[in-house]
């Protein structure tokens, strides 16, 4: 069930702070640009990034939620509109239109824990240019934290090949919302759970952890550590073995303390050791063997230690008999890949006769030249395997017949080209509606549901799109009839 009481209004820190200045400064300086000129023509921006987090095949979509929050709750109070005045820029009659300001536009956006790729629409807004321009920084504040977030989980959830991951970086977040929301994105994007207790209580998701090495030092020797600790939680006992000297000391203690659990009748369930330092690779091997013969085969070996996707796949690849993983630091912070990119850009102005006229950005930077036009996009799967063929951006009203072959091509690169045999293949609409005339139409599954949505979205990806060195990217196509409108834009422009 979803968590109404927390993730949608109540305690949720999003209903609670104030972020409707959580803006730049040109967003508010270019409203009033529109409204001395009584410009405010209704438009589409599109929010997309351009290029995958750690160069990898894929990115995971996340913060949705947090995003209609946001849009529910913008108002400007009696202090905003103060500070706003004492700027001294902005006019009495501007600062009156904002004390009345609602959103009143549409925003179409791909559910969370979709798999995404560069260049396509992850939200859409339709709306009149003044409120499309002063959402914009919000928007991707939000939206890219959590997909990068959620996409470094992804990817260390599959370099754990199974075992549960367990996200502990709170402390060495960059402060309370990100550890928060970072927790968020981490269990949607495949951790079992957190170490933080505040995003548990937000979201309904599982809270985990074991004890600090200080819990151990408190007492005068370390099996009495151990056999307390145990005597206070028997059914989750999963004990810190390196505060000392992990094979002789700290494994024999834990063995000790096993066996009297066993002896006692004890159910010996959720029990094992964790190991912070070391070698992890030589020392899981040595545990394992230690646990096994001493009649534990059952017991969890669980590591941290600076771990990321990288690490835990050499240690699989060395033989580790580690089964389970607490990831802190590299992955709230998505330590080597800390900006997800998302840019936020103008695609269309709606004119009189209700009809959207592309827009479009130039750039030397042939990769930052955007798509025109009022857009939606199409995932194409294989129909025997279920996995992704390639993703089709194309204009809203262009309809398609997966019975009919269809020709896809990539548009920096037209020459390269394949057909898709009709009945082959099947097609989904990734856009959806979740905001309406300024009022919520979707409500977002709670966050566990939200990550089996995005288990079964990775399990779309081919192994070749998931592999950490040149993964096999997923092509993002243009319709035949959009790259004609952007080709015919930029043949104008060039005049």
């Amino acid at each position: 069930m979803r968590n109404l009481g927390f993730e949608r209004g109540g305690r949720d820190i999003m209903s609670t702070l104030k972020l409707t200045l959580l803006t730049d400064l040109y967003e508010m300086t270019m409203m009033q640009g529109y409204f001395k000129n009584n410009k405010n023509d209704r438009v589409v921006f599109d929010a997309f990034y351009r290029s995958n987090p750690s160069d990898g095949g894929y990115a995971i979509c996340a913060g949705l939620e947090q995003v209609i929050t946001y849009i529910e709750e913008l108002r400007f109070d009696d202090e905003d509109i103060a500070y706003l005045r004492s700027l001294k820029i902005f006019d009495e009659d501007f600062l009156a239109y904002l004390r009345d300001f609602r959103f009143s536009g549409d925003i179409y956006a791909i559910p969370e824990g979709t798999v995404i790729f560069p260049r396509e629409p992850l939200i859409k807004v339709v709306a009149p240019i003044m409120e499309a321009q002063l959402v914009e920084t919000a928007i991707l504040n939000i939206v890219n934290h959590q997909c990068l977030i959620a996409t470094k989980a992804a990817r260390v959830c599959y370099a754990a090949q199974g075992d549960g991951v367990m996200e502990f970086g709170l402390r060495r977040a960059q402060g309370p919302d990100s550890g928060t929301y970072g927790a968020r994105a981490a269990v949607i994007g495949g951790c079992k759970g957190t170490s933080n207790v505040l995003a548990g209580q937000m979201f309904d998701v599982p809270v985990l952890g074991t004890h600090a090495h200080s819990w151990i030092m408190s007492f005068p020797d370390e099996y009495t550590a151990f056999k307390e600790y145990a005597k206070l939680y028997p059914n989750a006992c999963t004990l810190l073995v390196d505060t000392y000297d992990t094979l002789k000391s700290g494994v024999p203690n834990a063995i000790r303390v096993f066996t009297e659990m066993r002896d006692s009748g004890v159910p010996m369930k959720n029990y094992g050791i964790r190991m912070d330092s070391g070698d992890l690779a030589y020392l899981s091997k040595k545990v394992r063997k230690m646990l096994d013969d001493a009649g534990f085969p059952d017991a969890i070996i669980s590591a941290s230690n600076d771990l990321d996707e990288y690490l835990i796949e050499s240690l699989k690849l060395q033989g580790a008999t580690i089964t389970s993983w607490g990831v802190g630091t590299n992955l709230i912070t998505s330590k080597d890949c800390p900006a997800f990119g998302g840019v936020y850009k103008l695609a269309a102005i709606e004119n009189d006769k209700g009809e959207f006229i592309p827009k479009i950005k130039l750039s030397e930077n042939t990769e930052k030249v955007t798509n025109p036009g009022n857009k939606t996009v199409y995932r194409i799967y294989d129909k025997e395997t279920g996995k992704i063929r390639a993703d089709l951006i194309c204009l809203v009203g262009e309809t398609f017949d997966p019975e009919q072959d269809m020709k896809l091509f990539d548009p920096n690169e037209p020459w390269k080209k394949t057909t898709l045999p009709g009945g082959s293949y099947t097609m989904r609409e990734l856009l959806i509606p979740v905001i309406k005339g300024g009022k919520r139409v979707y409500d977002s599954p709670a966050v566990m549901e939200i990550r089996d949505i995005c288990t079964k979205e990775k399990e779309t990806l081919w192994d070749e799109n998931k592999r950490f060195v040149n993964p096999s990217k997923v092509y993002v196509d243009l319709s035949k009839k959009l790259y004609d409108m952007k080709n015919d834009l930029l043949n104008q422009m060039s005049m």
